[in-house]
């Protein structure tokens, strides 16, 4: 199911997470990953990320590129693409730059997409933007 022409992105899975295998955490890698199993958490990567149909993620993903064949509860932050495939799931909000969603997809909240010159996601500029210049956190209020 997916194959270079499927996903439109020719690269090598050097990471496989297999169904079954079950992870809470930060998950952080380099290059490509394939995810079958079920990962709770954060997950980050600049490479791609593959989610296969039986691939169940509760987190917040942020990737270079993002393919979804099965269950992503959560925000997802792609700098390059997300691509939903046909029976894929996903309930969070998506940020990118390209957005492929095939028949049969099902997109569960908001997507917010930018020019390729605009970075598709900058926690530090969205901190900025919220709380102030060199803010890390929203400052805590007396009552």
């Amino acid at each position: 199911m997916f194959d270079k022409k499927k996903t439109d992105t020719a690269m090598e899975v050097m990471t496989f997470f297999g169904k079954g295998a079950q992870f809470k955490g930060v998950l952080t890698f380099e290059g490509s990953a394939r995810i079958d199993g079920e990962i709770e958490g954060e997950i980050i990567t600049q490479g791609t990320l593959i989610v296969g149909e039986s691939g169940v993620i509760k987190a917040e993903i942020t990737a270079g590129t993002v393919v979804v064949g099965g269950r992503i509860t959560g925000n997802i932050h792609a700098s390059q693409k997300i691509q939903l495939l046909h029976d894929s799931v996903v309930t969070g909000s998506l940020t990118t730059h390209s957005i492929i969603i095939e028949d049969g997809a099902l997109l569960n909240g908001i997507c917010e997409m930018q020019h390729a010159k605009e970075p598709a996601f900058n926690p530090a500029s969205e901190r900025e933007s919220l709380y102030g210049a060199g803010s890390t956190a929203p400052a805590k209020t007396r009552k």
